[in-house]
């Protein structure tokens, strides 16, 4: 199993949205690179949903559709994906930011990149980042996110 994490604009797709519908075809996405980690998901890989204009991740899906024609775009692809649950608590960038496994992550790298690929480590830290932010409401008593 692969981990990603997929960038939406909450005001143009949001978690809610996903939830909501349940499964979605995951649309839109021209960059190259983005496209070249679209193909590259399997069914049961997982995702993390991240919202762009709030600088946060806040729920998991699961992709169950590998890569398939965009209907709404010329020569790209999309994947169908399944809302699993949000995650304990939101995860802002920030947080993400000081911890060690995110050093050299394409999520800081490439800030623009809308399909993201993380490593199991990557992913493990995100999760238990959000369940201390759940936990304490922040990282630290003096910095609350």
């Amino acid at each position: 199993m692969a981990y990603w994490l997929l960038k939406t604009e909450p005001s143009a797709y949001a978690w809610d949205d996903l939830v909501r519908e349940d499964t979605t075809a995951w649309t839109g996405v021209s960059n190259a690179q983005a496209q070249a980690n679209l193909r590259a998901m399997q069914a049961g890989d997982h995702a993390v949903i991240y919202h762009s204009g709030e600088k946060r991740a806040v729920g998991v899906a699961v992709v169950v559709r590998t890569a398939y024609p965009d209907p709404e775009g010329s020569g790209t692809v999309c994947v169908d994906v399944r809302a699993v649950g949000p995650l304990p608590a939101p995860v802002p960038l920030e947080a993400l930011k000081q911890e060690p496994t995110f050093e050299g992550s394409a999520l800081l790298r490439q800030g623009r990149l809308s399909v993201v690929p993380l490593s199991p480590a990557e992913w493990r830290d995100l999760v238990g980042v959000a369940e201390i932010i759940a936990k304490t409401g922040g990282l630290r008593t003096d910095e609350r996110f």
